[in-house]
């Protein structure tokens, strides 16, 4: 059966759990690539867990002009790949599911990728594949939507026949709910809390980290705490 909600969100280098807990019950992910860069977004970097806890940064490097859209974002011509991957090795050598999980990871960052949005979205379809979800990854690029914002995601949900749009808690301060009532648009707010677990160092839990720490350290019961930590309400904009 087709979708009768419409999941769209940037997208993300490693994204965290949140990202794929909204995603449990839908085939299909809009891909929103053809909005603009933002450095200081998760479109290229995430969150690790830190050798003895607390969290560091990883981050791509990347080549681009100032409103560049995303699916433009070029790679800097780094040694980004090996850094990064030998930074997961140091810190995540000694999860339980580490071996399970190392030689697709190990893949990925061996191919040589030109765009930002080609690494993320080979990411992001690995953990959905390690996370059992077949949701399909459609890039808004290739749909066109029209508008930004309000306007765009109600021109998403036209074009791929949906009345229900399920979005972050961060998209409720800008979604204008009077075109949204218009438009006979319904609206899920997504909210993801990560249920703590022990982590490798054995520190004190640090949460919101890139979904990998998840599957890690839980291996294919990473999708029973997603649903375990997830919740969805209707959104409305009166007081």
């Amino acid at each position: 059966m087709p979708d009768t909600v419409l999941v769209a969100h940037q997208p993300a280098y490693l994204p965290w759990g949140g990202y794929f807990a909204r995603l449990l019950d839908v085939s299909r992910l809009v891909v929103l690539d053809h909005v603009q860069f933002s450095e200081r977004g998760f479109q290229h970097r995430n969150r690790i867990l830190r050798p003895g806890g607390g969290a560091q940064w990883l981050t791509v490097p990347v080549r681009r002009r100032f409103g560049q859209p995303l699916d433009e974002v070029m790679l800097a011509e780094q040694p980004w790949a090996r850094r990064h991957w030998r930074t997961l090795v140091q810190n995540y050598g000694g999860a339980p599911f580490w071996s399970l999980y190392a030689d697709p990871i190990a893949e990925i960052y061996g191919r040589p990728w030109t765009r930002l949005v080609d690494l993320d979205l080979a990411l992001t379809r690995f953990v959905l594949d390690a996370l059992g979800l077949s949701v399909e990854l459609v890039r808004s690029s290739a749909i066109g939507p029209t508008g930004s914002r309000t306007a765009m995601l109600i021109d998403l949900c036209r074009r791929t026949g949906v009345e229900t749009l399920r979005v972050g808690t961060g998209a409720t301060g800008y979604l204008n709910a009077t075109d949204l009532d218009a438009a006979g648009i319904s609206v899920e707010v997504a909210t993801f809390t990560t249920p703590p677990y022990q982590q490798v160092g054995g520190g004190p839990f640090t949460s919101d980290l890139s979904v990998l720490d998840l599957l890690l350290h839980h291996g294919p019961h990473a999708r029973a705490v997603l649903a375990e930590g997830a919740a969805t309400a209707r959104w409305s904009a009166a007081p």
